[in-house]
Protein backbone atom coordinates (compact mmCIF):
# COMPACT_ATOMS: atom_id res chain seq x y z
CA UNK A 1 0.00 0.00 0.00
CA UNK A 2 1.16 3.69 -0.47
CA UNK A 3 1.95 5.22 2.58
CA UNK A 4 2.63 9.31 3.29
CA UNK A 5 5.36 10.10 5.27
CA UNK A 6 4.74 13.51 6.28
CA UNK A 7 1.21 12.41 7.78
CA UNK A 8 2.03 8.93 8.52
CA UNK A 9 -1.30 7.75 6.97
CA UNK A 10 -2.09 5.29 4.03
CA UNK A 11 -3.14 7.11 1.22
CA UNK A 12 -6.88 7.52 -0.81
CA UNK A 13 -6.79 6.19 -3.89
CA UNK A 14 -3.73 4.51 -3.71
CA UNK A 15 -1.60 1.89 -5.36
CA UNK A 16 -2.47 -1.39 -3.45
CA UNK A 17 -0.49 -4.45 -4.83
CA UNK A 18 -1.70 -8.09 -3.37
CA UNK A 19 1.15 -10.11 -1.94
CA UNK A 20 3.64 -11.78 -4.44
CA UNK A 21 7.68 -12.10 -5.13
CA UNK A 22 7.76 -8.32 -6.33
CA UNK A 23 9.07 -4.91 -6.67
CA UNK A 24 8.51 -1.53 -7.59
CA UNK A 25 9.79 2.38 -8.22
CA UNK A 26 8.15 4.80 -8.67
CA UNK A 27 8.19 6.41 -12.55
CA UNK A 28 6.09 9.86 -11.34
CA UNK A 29 3.67 10.55 -8.43
CA UNK A 30 0.77 9.03 -10.28
CA UNK A 31 2.46 5.88 -11.70
CA UNK A 32 4.71 2.78 -10.69
CA UNK A 33 7.43 0.53 -12.94
CA UNK A 34 6.39 -3.50 -11.57
CA UNK A 35 8.37 -6.56 -11.41
CA UNK A 36 5.74 -9.00 -10.02
CA UNK A 37 3.87 -13.00 -10.55
CA UNK A 38 1.48 -11.68 -13.47
CA UNK A 39 0.56 -15.15 -13.69
CA UNK A 40 1.49 -18.15 -15.47
CA UNK A 41 4.83 -17.41 -17.56
CA UNK A 42 5.81 -14.20 -15.98
CA UNK A 43 8.37 -16.10 -13.16
CA UNK A 44 12.02 -17.61 -13.81
CA UNK A 45 12.96 -20.92 -12.83
CA UNK A 46 14.69 -19.62 -9.98
CA UNK A 47 11.12 -17.87 -8.57
CA UNK A 48 11.41 -14.18 -9.39
CA UNK A 49 9.26 -11.83 -11.93
CA UNK A 50 11.12 -11.74 -15.69
CA UNK A 51 7.99 -9.56 -16.58
CA UNK A 52 8.48 -5.45 -16.25
CA UNK A 53 4.78 -3.36 -16.22
CA UNK A 54 3.66 0.25 -15.99
CA UNK A 55 1.07 0.59 -13.89
CA UNK A 56 -1.00 4.16 -13.72
CA UNK A 57 -2.76 5.32 -10.53
CA UNK A 58 -6.86 4.34 -10.66
CA UNK A 59 -6.10 1.90 -13.12
CA UNK A 60 -6.99 -1.69 -12.60
CA UNK A 61 -3.83 -3.54 -12.17
CA UNK A 62 -4.77 -6.55 -15.16
CA UNK A 63 -4.41 -3.45 -17.30
CA UNK A 64 -1.09 -2.35 -16.24
CA UNK A 65 1.39 -2.00 -19.14
CA UNK A 66 4.30 -3.98 -20.26
CA UNK A 67 7.33 -2.58 -20.55
CA UNK A 68 10.34 -4.88 -20.56
CA UNK A 69 10.48 -8.59 -20.80
CA UNK A 70 13.22 -11.18 -19.93
CA UNK A 71 13.61 -14.74 -20.22
CA UNK A 72 12.48 -17.47 -17.96
CA UNK A 73 15.96 -18.90 -17.38
CA UNK A 74 17.04 -15.38 -15.87
CA UNK A 75 17.26 -14.82 -12.43
CA UNK A 76 14.97 -11.70 -12.39
CA UNK A 77 14.02 -8.62 -13.68
CA UNK A 78 13.02 -5.38 -12.57
CA UNK A 79 13.53 -1.57 -12.83
CA UNK A 80 14.90 1.32 -10.58
CA UNK A 81 14.23 5.23 -11.03
CA UNK A 82 17.24 7.35 -10.51
CA UNK A 83 16.87 11.47 -9.71
CA UNK A 84 19.91 14.32 -9.53
CA UNK A 85 19.54 17.31 -7.48
CA UNK A 86 19.77 19.32 -11.03
CA UNK A 87 16.14 17.42 -12.42
CA UNK A 88 17.47 14.95 -14.21
CA UNK A 89 15.38 11.57 -14.09
CA UNK A 90 16.28 8.37 -15.67
CA UNK A 91 14.57 4.69 -15.07
CA UNK A 92 16.49 1.96 -15.71
CA UNK A 93 15.21 -1.74 -16.51
CA UNK A 94 17.46 -4.39 -15.22
CA UNK A 95 17.61 -8.31 -16.79
CA UNK A 96 19.43 -10.07 -14.23
CA UNK A 97 20.88 -12.60 -16.41
CA UNK A 98 22.30 -14.70 -13.36
CA UNK A 99 23.97 -13.51 -10.14
CA UNK A 100 26.61 -11.82 -11.49
CA UNK A 101 25.57 -10.60 -14.85
CA UNK A 102 23.03 -7.52 -15.93
CA UNK A 103 21.72 -6.01 -18.79
CA UNK A 104 20.62 -2.52 -18.44
CA UNK A 105 18.15 -0.46 -20.63
CA UNK A 106 16.97 3.11 -20.32
CA UNK A 107 12.88 3.46 -20.42
CA UNK A 108 12.24 5.90 -22.81
CA UNK A 109 8.58 7.36 -24.04
CA UNK A 110 9.23 4.89 -27.00
CA UNK A 111 10.02 1.90 -24.87
CA UNK A 112 13.42 0.22 -23.58
CA UNK A 113 16.70 1.57 -24.97
CA UNK A 114 19.77 -1.05 -24.22
CA UNK A 115 22.67 0.70 -22.77
CA UNK A 116 25.54 -1.19 -23.79
CA UNK A 117 27.58 -1.64 -20.75
CA UNK A 118 30.05 -5.13 -19.32
CA UNK A 119 27.69 -7.30 -18.84
CA UNK A 120 29.40 -7.34 -14.94
CA UNK A 121 28.54 -4.24 -14.15
CA UNK A 122 25.76 -1.96 -11.57
CA UNK A 123 24.20 1.61 -12.39
CA UNK A 124 24.46 3.15 -9.14
CA UNK A 125 23.55 6.50 -8.83
CA UNK A 126 22.81 10.07 -11.08
CA UNK A 127 24.64 13.01 -10.21
CA UNK A 128 24.83 16.36 -12.27
CA UNK A 129 23.70 14.40 -15.20
CA UNK A 130 25.82 11.45 -15.10
CA UNK A 131 24.99 8.03 -14.47
CA UNK A 132 27.58 5.88 -11.89
CA UNK A 133 28.63 2.59 -13.16
CA UNK A 134 30.55 -0.35 -10.74
CA UNK A 135 32.34 -2.31 -13.18
CA UNK A 136 33.01 -5.78 -11.95
CA UNK A 137 34.90 -6.47 -15.47
CA UNK A 138 37.31 -5.28 -17.74
CA UNK A 139 35.83 -2.81 -20.64
CA UNK A 140 37.28 -1.47 -23.44
CA UNK A 141 34.00 0.79 -24.84
CA UNK A 142 33.52 0.62 -28.71
CA UNK A 143 34.36 4.39 -28.96
CA UNK A 144 37.46 3.83 -27.36
CA UNK A 145 40.84 1.84 -27.54
CA UNK A 146 41.92 1.99 -23.75
CA UNK A 147 40.53 -0.33 -21.27
CA UNK A 148 38.92 0.61 -17.90
CA UNK A 149 39.71 -2.06 -15.57
CA UNK A 150 37.27 -4.50 -12.80
CA UNK A 151 36.91 -2.87 -10.03
CA UNK A 152 36.76 0.74 -11.46
CA UNK A 153 33.98 3.78 -10.80
CA UNK A 154 33.10 5.33 -14.12
CA UNK A 155 30.25 8.31 -14.94
CA UNK A 156 28.45 8.06 -18.38
CA UNK A 157 26.92 11.44 -19.70
CA UNK A 158 23.03 10.77 -19.33
CA UNK A 159 22.07 12.60 -22.47
CA UNK A 160 25.16 11.24 -24.50
CA UNK A 161 23.14 7.83 -23.35
CA UNK A 162 20.39 8.41 -24.56
CA UNK A 163 21.23 9.73 -27.80
CA UNK A 164 23.74 7.07 -28.62
CA UNK A 165 23.68 3.98 -25.80
CA UNK A 166 25.91 1.90 -28.24
CA UNK A 167 28.72 4.54 -28.37
CA UNK A 168 29.58 5.49 -24.79
CA UNK A 169 32.37 7.37 -23.53
CA UNK A 170 33.01 6.88 -19.52
CA UNK A 171 35.53 9.16 -17.50
CA UNK A 172 36.69 6.73 -14.76
CA UNK A 173 36.14 8.33 -11.16
CA UNK A 174 38.27 5.37 -8.85
CA UNK A 175 40.47 3.14 -10.19
CA UNK A 176 41.60 0.06 -7.71
CA UNK A 177 44.82 -0.63 -6.49
CA UNK A 178 46.60 -3.73 -6.14
CA UNK A 179 45.21 -3.50 -2.03
CA UNK A 180 42.41 -1.22 -2.61
CA UNK A 181 38.69 -1.66 -3.89
CA UNK A 182 35.75 -0.03 -4.19
CA UNK A 183 32.86 -1.33 -2.39
CA UNK A 184 30.19 1.56 -2.45
CA UNK A 185 29.27 4.28 -4.89
CA UNK A 186 26.37 6.73 -3.59
CA UNK A 187 25.02 10.00 -4.27
CA UNK A 188 24.64 13.35 -2.79
CA UNK A 189 22.89 16.31 -4.10
CA UNK A 190 25.97 17.56 -5.15
CA UNK A 191 28.95 14.94 -4.27
CA UNK A 192 29.60 11.33 -4.95
CA UNK A 193 30.79 9.07 -1.79
CA UNK A 194 32.86 6.17 -2.62
CA UNK A 195 33.44 3.65 -0.08
CA UNK A 196 36.58 1.50 -0.14
CA UNK A 197 38.78 -1.45 1.54
CA UNK A 198 42.21 -0.91 1.63
CA UNK A 199 43.97 -4.39 2.97
CA UNK A 200 40.37 -5.23 4.44
CA UNK A 201 40.08 -1.30 6.47
CA UNK A 202 37.67 0.33 5.86
CA UNK A 203 37.46 3.79 3.52
CA UNK A 204 35.64 7.10 2.92
CA UNK A 205 36.00 9.36 -0.17
CA UNK A 206 34.55 12.41 -1.18
CA UNK A 207 34.22 12.82 -4.84
CA UNK A 208 33.58 16.35 -6.66
CA UNK A 209 32.50 16.79 -10.61
CA UNK A 210 34.85 19.74 -12.33
CA UNK A 211 33.32 22.35 -14.51
CA UNK A 212 36.01 20.60 -16.63
CA UNK A 213 34.66 17.21 -16.61
CA UNK A 214 37.23 15.79 -14.50
CA UNK A 215 36.57 14.24 -10.76
CA UNK A 216 38.30 15.37 -7.74
CA UNK A 217 38.43 13.29 -4.47
CA UNK A 218 39.06 14.14 -0.74
CA UNK A 219 39.34 11.84 2.12
CA UNK A 220 37.52 11.60 5.10
CA UNK A 221 39.15 10.29 8.32
CA UNK A 222 38.00 6.99 10.22
CA UNK A 223 39.80 4.56 12.61
CA UNK A 224 41.78 1.63 11.35
CA UNK A 225 40.35 -1.53 11.88
CA UNK A 226 36.98 -0.76 10.97
CA UNK A 227 34.47 -1.16 8.40
CA UNK A 228 32.30 1.99 6.60
CA UNK A 229 28.84 1.64 5.62
CA UNK A 230 26.86 3.99 3.57
CA UNK A 231 23.71 4.11 5.52
CA UNK A 232 21.56 6.27 3.83
CA UNK A 233 22.00 9.45 1.02
CA UNK A 234 19.35 11.96 -0.82
CA UNK A 235 19.90 12.93 -4.11
CA UNK A 236 17.91 16.47 -2.90
CA UNK A 237 20.28 17.17 -0.11
CA UNK A 238 24.11 16.76 0.79
CA UNK A 239 23.90 15.40 4.39
CA UNK A 240 24.39 11.46 4.12
CA UNK A 241 24.89 8.79 7.00
CA UNK A 242 27.34 5.97 7.64
CA UNK A 243 27.82 3.27 10.12
CA UNK A 244 30.62 2.40 11.14
CA UNK A 245 32.13 -0.98 12.69
CA UNK A 246 34.97 -2.65 14.29
CA UNK A 247 35.26 -5.91 16.12
CA UNK A 248 35.60 -4.14 19.95
CA UNK A 249 34.00 -0.83 18.72
CA UNK A 250 30.40 -0.93 19.08
CA UNK A 251 28.13 0.50 15.88
CA UNK A 252 27.83 3.56 15.63
CA UNK A 253 26.02 6.47 13.29
CA UNK A 254 27.96 9.12 11.67
CA UNK A 255 26.16 11.89 9.95
CA UNK A 256 27.97 13.65 7.52
CA UNK A 257 28.40 16.82 5.32
CA UNK A 258 29.10 16.39 1.80
CA UNK A 259 29.95 20.12 1.25
CA UNK A 260 31.87 20.34 4.24
CA UNK A 261 33.24 16.94 4.01
CA UNK A 262 33.31 16.21 7.62
CA UNK A 263 31.67 13.60 9.69
CA UNK A 264 30.48 13.76 13.45
CA UNK A 265 28.94 11.40 15.76
CA UNK A 266 24.88 10.65 15.51
CA UNK A 267 24.45 7.74 17.46
CA UNK A 268 26.04 4.56 19.33
CA UNK A 269 25.26 1.38 20.41
CA UNK A 270 26.52 1.52 24.28
CA UNK A 271 29.19 -1.33 24.28
CA UNK A 272 27.53 -4.86 25.13
CA UNK A 273 30.66 -6.66 26.29
CA UNK A 274 33.53 -5.90 28.23
CA UNK A 275 36.55 -5.34 25.96
CA UNK A 276 38.84 -3.85 28.00
CA UNK A 277 40.94 -7.01 27.64
CA UNK A 278 41.19 -7.79 24.29
CA UNK A 279 42.90 -6.59 20.94
CA UNK A 280 42.93 -6.98 17.49
CA UNK A 281 45.20 -8.06 14.87
CA UNK A 282 45.41 -8.35 11.53
CA UNK A 283 47.89 -11.42 10.40
CA UNK A 284 48.84 -13.46 7.01
CA UNK A 285 48.61 -16.72 6.01
CA UNK A 286 49.78 -18.03 2.76
CA UNK A 287 47.06 -20.65 0.77
CA UNK A 288 48.57 -23.97 -1.09
CA UNK A 289 49.35 -22.39 -4.45
CA UNK A 290 51.07 -19.04 -2.90
CA UNK A 291 48.44 -16.10 -2.50
CA UNK A 292 48.57 -14.44 0.64
CA UNK A 293 45.56 -14.42 2.84
CA UNK A 294 44.37 -12.15 5.65
CA UNK A 295 42.51 -12.25 8.73
CA UNK A 296 41.63 -10.93 11.63
CA UNK A 297 42.62 -12.16 15.40
CA UNK A 298 40.49 -10.89 17.79
CA UNK A 299 42.11 -11.92 21.21
CA UNK A 300 42.92 -11.61 25.04
CA UNK A 301 45.62 -8.92 25.10
CA UNK A 302 47.92 -11.50 27.43
CA UNK A 303 47.39 -14.79 25.11
CA UNK A 304 49.89 -17.89 25.41
CA UNK A 305 51.06 -18.41 22.73
CA UNK A 306 51.03 -22.21 24.07
CA UNK A 307 48.37 -23.77 21.55
CA UNK A 308 45.61 -24.11 24.02
CA UNK A 309 43.71 -20.93 23.20
CA UNK A 310 39.56 -21.57 22.62
CA UNK A 311 39.16 -20.65 19.20
CA UNK A 312 36.47 -19.97 16.62
CA UNK A 313 37.65 -19.55 13.14
CA UNK A 314 34.71 -18.15 10.08
CA UNK A 315 34.81 -16.87 6.75
CA UNK A 316 32.57 -16.87 3.84
CA UNK A 317 34.52 -17.34 0.87
CA UNK A 318 31.56 -16.40 -1.92
CA UNK A 319 29.22 -14.12 -4.17
CA UNK A 320 32.09 -11.27 -3.62
CA UNK A 321 30.81 -10.53 -0.74
CA UNK A 322 33.68 -8.98 2.06
CA UNK A 323 34.16 -10.34 5.81
CA UNK A 324 34.83 -6.91 7.67
CA UNK A 325 35.17 -5.84 10.98
CA UNK A 326 32.04 -6.04 12.33
CA UNK A 327 30.74 -5.76 16.39
CA UNK A 328 29.09 -9.07 17.23
CA UNK A 329 27.34 -8.75 21.15
CA UNK A 330 26.75 -12.14 20.85
CA UNK A 331 30.36 -13.64 19.89
CA UNK A 332 31.79 -10.62 22.69
CA UNK A 333 29.71 -12.11 25.49
CA UNK A 334 29.43 -15.74 25.05
CA UNK A 335 33.07 -16.32 23.67
CA UNK A 336 35.62 -13.18 23.94
CA UNK A 337 34.58 -12.30 27.55
CA UNK A 338 35.51 -15.76 28.31
CA UNK A 339 38.60 -15.93 27.03
CA UNK A 340 38.23 -17.62 23.25
CA UNK A 341 39.90 -16.10 20.58
CA UNK A 342 37.41 -15.23 17.19
CA UNK A 343 38.95 -15.53 14.01
CA UNK A 344 37.59 -14.01 10.70
CA UNK A 345 39.51 -15.24 7.46
CA UNK A 346 39.62 -13.35 3.90
CA UNK A 347 39.53 -16.15 1.48
CA UNK A 348 39.10 -16.10 -1.95
CA UNK A 349 35.56 -16.07 -3.68
CA UNK A 350 34.44 -12.76 -0.89
CA UNK A 351 34.76 -9.12 -2.47
CA UNK A 352 37.81 -8.02 0.09
CA UNK A 353 40.24 -7.52 -3.07
CA UNK A 354 37.69 -6.71 -5.88
CA UNK A 355 36.20 -8.69 -8.62
CA UNK A 356 39.59 -11.04 -9.35
CA UNK A 357 39.39 -12.26 -5.36
CA UNK A 358 35.85 -13.30 -6.27
CA UNK A 359 36.70 -14.97 -9.63
CA UNK A 360 39.77 -16.92 -8.33
CA UNK A 361 37.01 -18.74 -6.04
CA UNK A 362 34.11 -19.38 -9.06
CA UNK A 363 32.79 -22.69 -10.09
CA UNK A 364 36.06 -25.10 -10.88
CA UNK A 365 38.04 -22.46 -9.14
CA UNK A 366 36.67 -23.61 -6.07
CA UNK A 367 38.77 -25.02 -4.12
CA UNK A 368 41.06 -22.32 -4.11
CA UNK A 369 38.58 -20.95 -1.21
CA UNK A 370 39.05 -24.44 0.53
CA UNK A 371 43.05 -23.92 -0.21
CA UNK A 372 42.71 -20.66 1.85
CA UNK A 373 40.75 -21.24 4.84
CA UNK A 374 42.80 -24.33 5.70
CA UNK A 375 45.83 -22.38 5.00
CA UNK A 376 44.38 -19.90 7.96
CA UNK A 377 43.61 -22.66 10.32
CA UNK A 378 47.28 -23.92 9.86
CA UNK A 379 48.83 -20.52 10.08
CA UNK A 380 47.09 -20.10 13.39
CA UNK A 381 48.14 -23.53 14.61
CA UNK A 382 51.95 -22.07 13.53
CA UNK A 383 51.69 -19.41 15.58
CA UNK A 384 50.57 -21.06 19.14
CA UNK A 385 47.25 -19.59 19.09
CA UNK A 386 45.40 -22.60 18.75
CA UNK A 387 45.70 -26.11 17.93
CA UNK A 388 43.49 -28.96 16.28
CA UNK A 389 42.07 -29.79 19.95
CA UNK A 390 40.75 -26.30 20.95
CA UNK A 391 39.95 -24.89 17.00
CA UNK A 392 36.33 -24.87 16.08
CA UNK A 393 34.90 -23.17 12.63
CA UNK A 394 31.26 -21.95 11.83
CA UNK A 395 29.68 -20.82 8.89
CA UNK A 396 26.38 -19.94 7.24
CA UNK A 397 24.37 -20.40 4.19
CA UNK A 398 27.26 -20.44 1.27
CA UNK A 399 29.80 -20.65 4.64
CA UNK A 400 27.82 -23.48 5.88
CA UNK A 401 28.88 -25.48 2.50
CA UNK A 402 32.80 -23.89 3.44
CA UNK A 403 31.98 -26.08 7.06
CA UNK A 404 31.11 -29.07 4.91
CA UNK A 405 33.96 -28.95 2.70
CA UNK A 406 36.85 -28.67 5.07
CA UNK A 407 35.15 -31.35 7.57
CA UNK A 408 34.85 -33.40 4.83
CA UNK A 409 38.87 -32.62 3.34
CA UNK A 410 40.61 -32.18 6.66
CA UNK A 411 38.51 -33.92 9.32
CA UNK A 412 41.25 -33.81 11.62
CA UNK A 413 42.04 -29.98 11.94
CA UNK A 414 38.98 -28.92 13.80
CA UNK A 415 36.97 -29.96 17.10
CA UNK A 416 33.82 -28.36 16.41
CA UNK A 417 32.19 -27.54 13.24
CA UNK A 418 28.55 -25.59 13.40
CA UNK A 419 27.18 -26.02 9.72
CA UNK A 420 24.42 -23.08 9.89
CA UNK A 421 21.16 -23.09 7.36
CA UNK A 422 24.15 -24.71 4.56
CA UNK A 423 24.63 -26.11 0.95
CA UNK A 424 25.70 -29.36 1.04
CA UNK A 425 24.18 -31.33 -1.89
CA UNK A 426 26.13 -29.44 -4.33
CA UNK A 427 25.39 -32.35 -7.28
CA UNK A 428 21.09 -31.35 -6.48
CA UNK A 429 21.50 -27.63 -5.54
CA UNK A 430 20.22 -26.68 -8.69
CA UNK A 431 16.80 -28.27 -8.26
CA UNK A 432 16.77 -27.31 -3.99
CA UNK A 433 15.19 -23.95 -3.16
CA UNK A 434 16.31 -21.38 -5.04
CA UNK A 435 19.17 -23.13 -6.02
CA UNK A 436 18.72 -22.32 -9.76
CA UNK A 437 19.92 -18.47 -9.15
CA UNK A 438 23.61 -19.73 -8.39
CA UNK A 439 24.64 -21.29 -11.14
CA UNK A 440 27.28 -18.82 -12.02
CA UNK A 441 28.84 -18.89 -8.85
CA UNK A 442 28.76 -22.76 -8.16
CA UNK A 443 28.66 -24.42 -11.58
CA UNK A 444 25.78 -26.45 -13.16
CA UNK A 445 26.07 -30.52 -12.71
CA UNK A 446 24.66 -30.50 -16.28
CA UNK A 447 27.79 -29.46 -17.47
CA UNK A 448 30.19 -32.74 -17.19
CA UNK A 449 33.46 -30.63 -15.58
CA UNK A 450 31.61 -28.85 -13.85
CA UNK A 451 29.60 -31.89 -12.25
CA UNK A 452 33.13 -34.08 -11.66
CA UNK A 453 34.17 -30.65 -9.80
CA UNK A 454 31.08 -30.38 -7.59
CA UNK A 455 30.90 -34.37 -6.82
CA UNK A 456 34.93 -33.59 -5.78
CA UNK A 457 33.73 -31.06 -3.62
CA UNK A 458 30.27 -32.03 -2.44
CA UNK A 459 29.88 -32.59 1.55
CA UNK A 460 27.17 -35.04 1.10
CA UNK A 461 28.68 -36.98 -1.59
CA UNK A 462 32.09 -36.37 0.06
CA UNK A 463 31.04 -38.15 2.95
CA UNK A 464 32.78 -41.66 4.04
CA UNK A 465 31.97 -44.16 6.50
CA UNK A 466 35.39 -45.26 7.25
CA UNK A 467 36.56 -41.94 7.96
CA UNK A 468 36.10 -40.11 12.15
CA UNK A 469 34.97 -37.14 12.08
CA UNK A 470 34.30 -34.13 14.12
CA UNK A 471 30.89 -34.19 16.28
CA UNK A 472 29.05 -31.23 13.86
CA UNK A 473 26.49 -29.21 15.02
CA UNK A 474 24.17 -29.06 12.01
CA UNK A 475 21.59 -26.41 12.12
CA UNK A 476 18.28 -25.38 9.69
CA UNK A 477 14.49 -24.29 9.74
CA UNK A 478 11.92 -25.49 7.74
CA UNK A 479 10.61 -22.40 6.40
CA UNK A 480 13.91 -21.25 4.68
CA UNK A 481 13.07 -20.52 1.52
CA UNK A 482 16.42 -19.69 -0.36
CA UNK A 483 18.40 -22.39 1.02
CA UNK A 484 15.95 -24.83 2.28
CA UNK A 485 16.32 -27.60 4.96
CA UNK A 486 16.75 -30.78 2.48
CA UNK A 487 20.20 -30.20 2.25
CA UNK A 488 20.74 -30.10 6.41
CA UNK A 489 18.49 -32.99 6.59
CA UNK A 490 20.13 -35.06 3.85
CA UNK A 491 23.42 -34.62 5.61
CA UNK A 492 22.51 -35.80 8.86
CA UNK A 493 20.98 -38.62 7.15
CA UNK A 494 23.86 -40.06 5.57
CA UNK A 495 26.33 -39.51 9.29
CA UNK A 496 23.18 -41.37 10.93
CA UNK A 497 23.48 -44.03 8.45
CA UNK A 498 27.27 -44.44 8.68
CA UNK A 499 26.78 -44.20 12.69
CA UNK A 500 28.43 -40.72 13.07
CA UNK A 501 27.86 -39.13 16.38
CA UNK A 502 25.98 -35.58 15.65
CA UNK A 503 24.16 -32.99 17.11
CA UNK A 504 20.52 -31.45 14.44
CA UNK A 505 18.74 -28.92 15.44
CA UNK A 506 15.39 -27.85 13.04
CA UNK A 507 13.59 -24.62 13.86
CA UNK A 508 10.60 -24.21 12.11
CA UNK A 509 10.48 -20.54 11.50
CA UNK A 510 13.17 -17.95 11.04
CA UNK A 511 13.21 -18.26 7.04
CA UNK A 512 17.60 -17.99 6.23
CA UNK A 513 18.56 -17.39 9.73
CA UNK A 514 18.84 -17.63 13.01
CA UNK A 515 15.55 -17.58 14.13
CA UNK A 516 11.95 -15.62 13.61
CA UNK A 517 12.72 -13.41 16.42
CA UNK A 518 14.65 -12.23 19.12
CA UNK A 519 13.59 -15.01 21.40
CA UNK A 520 14.56 -17.80 18.62
CA UNK A 521 17.67 -16.03 17.83
CA UNK A 522 18.95 -15.65 21.21
CA UNK A 523 18.14 -19.29 21.85
CA UNK A 524 20.28 -20.28 18.35
CA UNK A 525 23.49 -18.32 19.41
CA UNK A 526 23.08 -19.28 23.25
CA UNK A 527 22.67 -23.20 21.33
CA UNK A 528 26.14 -22.40 19.15
CA UNK A 529 28.36 -21.10 21.75
CA UNK A 530 28.03 -23.94 24.36
CA UNK A 531 28.40 -26.38 21.63
CA UNK A 532 31.62 -24.81 21.04
CA UNK A 533 32.19 -24.39 24.82
CA UNK A 534 32.10 -27.55 25.50
CA UNK A 535 34.46 -28.96 22.28
CA UNK A 536 36.75 -26.16 22.75
CA UNK A 537 37.08 -25.48 26.56
CA UNK A 538 36.03 -28.25 28.64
Amino acid sequence: REFNLRSGQFVGNSFVLPRSKQSADWLDKDTLVIARDWGPGTMTKSGYPFVVKVWKRGQPLEQAKEVFRGVETDMRTGARTFHDGDGHQATILIRKRNFFENEFSLLTPEGAQRIVLPLKSEIGALLKGQLIVELDDDWTPQASTTKVPKGSVVSLDLEAVKGDPRNLRPTVIFSPTAVEFEQEARATKNHLLVTTLANVQGRVYRYTLGANGAWTREKLSVPENTTVHIVSTNWADDRFFLEMDGYLTPSSLLMGDAVANSLQPAKALPPQFDSSRDMVEQCEAVSKDGTKVPYFVVRPKNIKHDGTNPTVLTAYGGFQIATTPDYDPVVGKLWLERGGVYVEANIRGGGEFGPAWHEAGLKTHRQHIYDDFAAVAQDLVKRGITSPRHLGIIGGSNGGLLMGVEMTQHPDMWNGIAIMVPLLDMLGYEHIAAGASWVAEYGSASVPEERAFLASISPYNQLRPDVRYPEPLIFTTTKDDRVGPVHARKFAAKMEEYHEPFFYEEIIEGGHGAGADLKERAQTEALVYTYFSRKLMD
